[in-house]
């Protein structure tokens, strides 16, 4: 016999549920809330009145991040960086995927396990080897050092996305493909590729946000401005401007604009991945 609960007890689990809810959205967004208003606000308003409006909202803040620490040429660097390490990362991903999903060999199952292992090594454990392995390629300070790496260190992730959703595409669909004669690399841009897109898409959301919002290893292989990334040249901010944090957190919210963006383009696909990957894995 089916048990009901009172109408009582379905309020204060309701209740329950949306205080719960209210709290959590607090703590994360009044932070944020409080940091744009404070990047409105004059040094002496945010010394003496941290929590209160701004008399006169200081749009020049914004105008001073850009013209006076080179933000624009960061946020290029940025952009290239993401951009370039999400590319090369979702394809070195997807063909490993595409090749342990579709053919089945002795280590196939190995050289999975050991792959996917890379995700539980924390990312602090690499900085020697992966410091060690650019200065010897001859590329430390460049943007090269960095697409390397943010592209490496994400591999394990976006296979372990990647692989569940070419494992589930039928078999049929590339033998017709075969039959019709298309190559290995038709049969994986045009079949299996565009029908992992989801995984595709998660993946690498991921990786581009992972890249943007990079610091430590941007500190440990740059060293000069022609490499630097917005997240790392923000820290500088503090020894150009000497006291200017209002300058130093318009740029802060500068740098939240492309992941709030990528986030909004792409939220549906990203919880659509997770949970379509969860019940193909």
């Amino acid at each position: 016999m089916r048990k009901t609960t009172s109408p009582a007890v379905d309020v204060i689990a309701k209740t329950g549920k949306w205080i719960v809810l209210a709290f959590f959205l607090v703590i994360t967004f009044i932070p944020l809330l409080w940091l744009v208003i404070s990047s409105f606000k004059t040094n002496l308003e945010l010394i003496n009145k941290p929590f209160l409006l701004p008399k006169v909202w200081q749009i020049q803040n914004y105008i001073n991040a850009f013209q006076l620490s080179d933000l624009h040429l960061l946020f290029l660097h940025s952009i290239v960086v993401s951009a370039a390490a999400t590319a090369l990362n979702i394809f070195v991903a997807s063909m490993a995927s595409y090749a342990l999903s579709r053919f089945r060999f002795g280590l196939n199952n190995l050289i999975l396990s050991i792959i996917l292992a890379g995700v539980l090594i924390p990312i602090i454990a690499l900085m020697v080897p992966y410091f060690q392995l650019i200065s010897k390629l001859g590329i430390y300070d460049t943007l090269g050092a960095l697409i390397l790496t943010y592209a490496a260190i994400n591999l394990p992730i976006s296979v372990f996305l990647i692989h569940g959703f070419m494992g589930t595409v039928p078999k049929e669909l590339e033998e017709a493909g075969l039959i019709d004669g298309c190559s290995f690399w038709q049969r994986y841009a045009r079949i299996v590729f565009p029908l992992s897109r989801l995984g595709v898409v998660t993946a690498g959301t991921f990786v581009f946000l992972y890249a943007w919002n990079e610091f430590i290893y941007a500190l440990l292989l740059t060293s000069s401005v022609r490499a630097r990334t917005i997240q790392l040249g923000i820290r500088f901010f503090k020894s150009q401007f000497r006291a200017e944090y209002t300058s130093m957190y318009a740029a802060l919210v500068v740098t939240m604009i492309p992941s709030i963006v990528v986030y909004i383009l792409f939220h549906e696909k990203i919880i659509q991945g997770l949970s379509s990957g969860a019940v193909k894995g």
